[in-house]
């Protein structure tokens, strides 16, 4: 099959009728592609005035011109309106998914009503089939995962695997969606979404083909980037240690969060370093399909538990904010406890990032008296994996209203038992960057509240003063380019690799001149229509709060500067609304 690059091929599954149907939308000069086209598809199909959890609401996978033409264009965006916020947010994932999908001949799968009964979505590039799996109702997400290899067996090797836990069926407000065992969706509740849609997994087969570009430019660009990326130091750290390796050096600086964020530092980080896990569990790495680096990190989690069988071992993925938000956030200083709690994370498919903050925040709400055992019903203790373990299975069935209320986010279970000023949630629970004031600010305010949607961390770290105006020019400007690699959609990792001229280098390889010309603007118009439509659906940039826990903290550079955080917050707030406003100023 020959590409036309001028449209996005899309899928409509209708899961009230089981119907399907084949859209060639838009024009990719405006929406590129990925964050850009699933933007572009909610602001046409999705439904402002009505609650996240409306069926009518779309659940949307899109890809992005050049997946499948370049290494490292793995990923996927998954746009959805959020129901922990209530707004349009996404989450981004690796896996076999990316190449699944243009195999399979699509831009973007978009799924719309909720199936009579719990389902597997089918699709491939001549199949959309509805299964009912009610028997796979309550089943964690590994025992799902074998339900599902009976579907699509002819795509054996190139389909890609989507399935929720428990937490999405129960509607947790952090439920994720496992992607392939090693991947996921992790932030802002897609699993839910999944659930609220009875969907318990969704199998892509990529059984399709497509032809590559005749050009001579394209072999030849594809073989210097190929080069760059495998052949010089560019991605050698998330290759060797990974992510991980920053366990060490953000304790250093005193920038890691410990014990629910009451410090930024602790002796016994070699316990759970990243170097402690390459040494003790790490048994392979893997990649993500089109990915030649191998980031993927896969520990040894041997037999824990008097109830597990004596030979029984377990592969549990594991980089820097896994055992961040599940080791150091816990207070727990061994590797193999880390991995113990992961994997129940793992099954019960929940964000790994939320639901170990969250269970930190309940530890220290316990410790000081704010809740007792009646609502928590087993004592949760700081440095007790055991006590995680058990809390998070009452987590996940919800127990009673503590933890329904917990389910929903740390923020939403203080604001009725109490303790909200030691709460670490900045829009969602945090990413594990205690770096100071304008990580704080950018994650809080951001637009996936992630602390990838731009480099407030990294400003931190390499800012020699407190200039308000040229911290958020840089937030801005780091999210415009970002938002180009999330519209393609790369690796984040890859990013040195992808400038935007390499960007536009690559799609006029393709004969895509006219969107590589476009580029910036078509960016930035993407970068206006994302805000606009969060505004659209309940974002109050002038009512973000950061809770006290934050201003208490201390790190490498001294105690934080609560003037300087708010005159980021106020400037920051006032670009937002500009950036909302720039695509309708221009017309669109």
């Amino acid at each position: 099959m020959r590409i036309d690059f001028t449209y996005s091929r899309v899928l409509h599954v209708d899961m009230d009728s089981g119907a399907s149907r084949v859209i060639n939308y838009g024009n990719r000069v405006d929406h590129i592609g990925g964050s850009g086209l699933a933007a572009a598809l909610y602001n046409e199909f999705g439904v402002d005035d009505a609650p996240a959890d409306d069926p009518r609401q779309p659940l949307i996978f899109a890809i992005g011109p050049l997946t499948g033409f370049f290494p490292l264009m793995s990923k996927v965006v998954c746009g959805f309106r959020s129901p922990y916020t209530g707004e349009w947010s996404e989450s981004h994932a690796g896996g076999r998914l990316a190449l699944a999908l243009r195999f399979s001949g699509y831009d973007a799968l978009m799924i719309t009503g909720k199936a009579k009964s719990l389902s597997c979505l089918v699709v491939g590039a001549r199949r959309v089939e509805v299964h009912d799996v009610h028997y796979m109702s309550g089943q964690d997400v590994f025992t799902a995962g074998k339900y599902m290899r009976r579907f699509g067996k002819d795509g054996h090797g190139h389909r890609s695997s989507l399935r929720i836990g428990p937490a999405g069926e129960n509607g947790l407000g952090y439920a994720c969606i496992n992607v392939d065992s090693f991947r996921h969706f992790g932030r802002m509740g897609s699993g839910a979404v999944m659930g609220q849609k009875k969907i318990k997994g969704i199998v892509v087969l990529g059984d399709g083909s497509f032809t590559l570009p005749e050009s001579k430019e394209y072999p030849k660009l594809f073989r210097t980037i190929y080069r760059e990326v495998t052949g010089t130091s560019m991605m050698q750290k998330y290759h060797d240690l990974g992510t991980a390796e920053n366990l060490l050096v953000l304790n250093e600086l005193k920038a890691l969060p410990w014990r629910n964020l009451q410090q930024t530092t602790d002796p016994e980080i070699d316990g759970i370093s990243g170097e402690r896990f390459a040494e003790q569990l790490l048994l392979r790495q893997t990649a993500c399909a089109g990915c030649p680096v191998g980031c993927i990190h896969i520990g040894l989690l041997r037999q824990q538990f008097a109830s597990d069988h004596e030979y029984l071992y377990k592969q549990v993925s594991y980089d820097y904010e896994p055992i961040f938000a599940q080791g150091s956030m816990l207070g727990l200083t061994n590797a193999s406890d880390v991995l113990v709690l992961l994997d129940e994370t793992e099954k019960m498919g929940l964000d790994c990032m939320s639901s170990g903050v969250a269970l930190a925040w309940a530890a220290e709400a316990l410790e000081k008296g704010v809740v007792s055992e009646k609502e928590t019903i087993d004592p949760i203790r700081f440095g007790d994996v055991h006590s995680f373990v058990a809390a998070m299975q009452h987590l996940v069935r919800g127990s009673n209203e503590f933890y329904r209320l917990l389910g929903q986010g740390a923020g939403k279970a203080a604001a009725q038992f109490g303790g909200s000023d030691f709460t670490c949630v900045l829009g969602q629970e945090m990413a594990g960057y205690a770096t100071g004031e304008v990580f704080f600010v950018s994650q809080a305010m951001g637009f996936r509240h992630s602390h990838l949607d731009s480099g407030g961390y990294a400003y931190d770290q390499t800012a020699k003063d407190k200039d308000a105006d040229k911290a958020i020019s840089f937030l801005v400007d780091d999210e415009h380019k970002r938002i180009l690699i999330n519209c393609m959609v790369a690796c984040m990792f890859s990013r040195k690799a992808y400038t935007p001229e390499r960007l536009q280098e690559a799609l006029a390889s393709l004969g895509m001149t006219d969107v590589a010309d476009n580029l910036d603007e078509a960016g930035r118009v993407v970068q206006s229509e994302r805000w606009r439509l969060k505004i659209a659906t309940g974002f109050d940039v002038d009512a973000v709060e950061i809770p006290k826990r934050f201003t208490e903290v201390v790190t490498w550079k001294g105690p934080i500067d609560t003037t300087y955080m708010e005159a980021l917050k106020a400037r920051y707030s006032a670009s937002i609304k500009q950036m909302a406003a720039y695509s309708s100023g221009r017309g669109q």
